[in-house]
């Protein structure tokens, strides 16, 4: 079985080749279809998305390493634009012996997120209890305390999706999110910035898979994640602007599609 790892980038310099050795120095969790519990293959898309400050080069040098898949954008389309092409590649992909990715996984390349937290992430699509995986920071887990009107902002976007999706997620903003080749085929990404995860919530929230001669909704879990966020001044990207655009999207894709 084959993990995808979807990792958009933009002006990262300093920091992806840090996050990409980070990524690769944890094994991927163990295939539940190998008798002698190895680990599972795991391809890297990076997603150079037209980045100004020297990032493209130090992703040319990481592409030459084995396992890793680097996408250039010629101009900076935004974050939803660069998950959509490591999706896209993702789906195409085979390996040697013609297997396709079985599992994506979104993993961002600015270190706030731990790839240590990957297996209990995948855990509930590997063990057949889920179909999707939507991280949380609010569960639990240790977080950086940063910004209380972020938070508050992410609680009211977050509370709006569930009240039009009928789903009880904490976190819809949260970057790490998973899902299975079943749900990739159905899953045609949209959005072009940040607007990229209200959307993927609320197509989710609708989707549904066949299964015995029927069909049946997603089943979505959610699990607790660590977070280390950046400050602006370290380089945070988010706007108050993505905030309303986040509205927008959650409007447009349970409503209004």
């Amino acid at each position: 079985m084959v993990l995808a790892v979807l990792m958009p980038v933009y002006n990262e310099r300093s920091l992806l080749e840090r996050a990409v050795d980070r990524l690769l120095a944890v094994p991927p969790p163990p295939d539940p279809g190998d008798p002698a519990g190895r680990p599972l293959d795991r391809v890297l898309f990076v997603v150079d998305d037209g980045s100004t400050d020297g990032t493209t080069e130090i992703a040319d040098q990481l592409g030459t390493r084995p396992g890793l898949v680097v996408i250039k954008h010629a101009q900076n389309k935004g974050k939803g634009a660069a998950i959509r092409s490591a999706h896209e590649a993702a789906l195409a992909w085979r390996s040697a012996e013609g297997e396709p990715i079985a599992v994506f996984l979104i993993h961002d390349a600015d270190l706030e997120y731990d790839p240590a937290d990957h297996a209990a992430v995948l855990t509930p699509i590997l063990d057949g209890r889920a179909d999707a995986v939507i991280g949380s920071r609010f569960l639990g887990a240790a977080h950086r305390v940063l910004y209380y009107w972020h938070y508050v902002a992410n609680r009211v976007i977050t509370t709006f999706c569930n009240m039009l999706t009928n789903l009880n997620l904490s976190d819809i903003e949260c970057c790490f999110k998973a899902w299975s080749r079943p749900v990739a085929t159905q899953l045609t990404l949209e959005e072009e910035r940040f607007g990229i995860e209200p959307e993927i919530v609320a197509k989710l929230s609708r989707m549904r898979l066949e299964e015995g001669g029927s069909d049946r909704p997603l089943r979505i879990f959610e699990v607790g994640v660590t977070y280390a966020g950046r400050t602006y001044a370290e380089g945070k990207k988010i706007r108050w602007s993505d905030g309303v655009s986040a509205l927008r999207c959650i409007i447009s894709y349970t409503l209004m599609r």
